[in-house]
């Protein structure tokens, strides 16, 4: 990690972007939770985080750099900047609105902050596990202790290069991993309570025409198997641009019980899900 902050952090020092002002974590009013949705590359909208929930969102992506002791969101290097780090997009408004009047008010909510490691995955997990453990965010996240999960406003889902087996092995920790739909359905959900693939590479159909009878099948049995092992199910690279293709396979998605639709279209997903 060294060699590469060596050229990024001047980089990024000698950025003169100013920060936008702090944006208020006060929720929309007229916000309902939608279970299933998921905002994928959610440190990309306007307002990270902020425009998620205020679209009823209960699951967001960012993806992680660790650079020095900063954990910096973006997806390319070229992206990053000092002071778009996890705390001040993700943990800090999270915590502000918890301790408000919660996530959704009136509403008890179960969300996922899926966090992605693009490089460095042990060395930015173990930052992340500090800084989760700093008391100005005690009682946000799930916790697992010993065999025994106890749940928070906010549970962690660690994704990306991951660190398997530091976490694996960890008997106090405040994140769990995300597997994969070949070989991970059926872990302990203590550990790995979400399972994810990339739909292009399990199914062929694309949202043109019915999903062929075998394939439905197929998703089905996913479905089915993760629910019965207390697994939780996400595809990336579904259709996402407007149109009937990306309605039948949302359509299809929530009819078997998909619990993450993962979307870049807030607005979109939210029209869906409410009608």
């Amino acid at each position: 990690m060294r060699s590469l902050s060596r050229f990024l952090l001047p980089a990024l020092a000698a950025l003169t972007l100013i920060a936008p002002a702090a944006a208020s974590a006060a929720p929309a009013l007229d916000a309902e939770p939608l279970a299933q949705a998921h905002a994928h590359n959610d440190y990309l909208h306007d307002r990270p985080l902020l425009d998620a929930l205020d679209h009823g969102f209960t699951s967001v992506e960012a993806d992680i750099y660790p650079l020095g002791d900063s954990l910096l969101v973006g997806h390319d290097p070229f992206q990053l900047r000092p002071d778009r780090t996890i705390e001040s997009l993700y943990l800090d408004p999270l915590v502000e609105r918890v301790n408000a009047d919660g996530l959704y008010p009136g509403h008890d909510v179960k969300f996922q902050l899926l966090v992605d490691f693009k490089t460095f995955g042990e060395d930015g997990y173990k930052r992340f596990d500090e800084i989760m453990r700093d008391p100005r965010y005690a009682g946000l996240f799930t916790h697992y202790e010993n065999g025994t999960v106890t749940e928070g406003p906010v549970t962690v889902v660690i994704s990306g290069e991951k660190p398997t087996e530091f976490i694996e092995g960890q008997t106090d920790r405040y994140a769990f991993l995300d597997g994969g739909v070949g070989g991970s359905i059926g872990a302990d959900p203590a550990l790995v309570p979400l399972v994810s693939d990339d739909w292009t590479q399990v199914f062929s159909w694309n949202g043109s025409g019915d999903m062929p009878a075998d394939e439905r099948d197929e998703l089905e049995r996913i479905v089915g198997d993760a629910h019965a092992a207390g697994q939780r199910v996400r595809f990336w690279a579904t259709p996402d641009d407007a149109g009937a293709e990306r309605e039948a396979v949302w359509k299809v998605l929530e009819e078997v019980g998909v619990d993450h639709i993962n979307t870049d279209d807030l607005a979109g997903l939210q029209e869906f899900l409410s009608n």
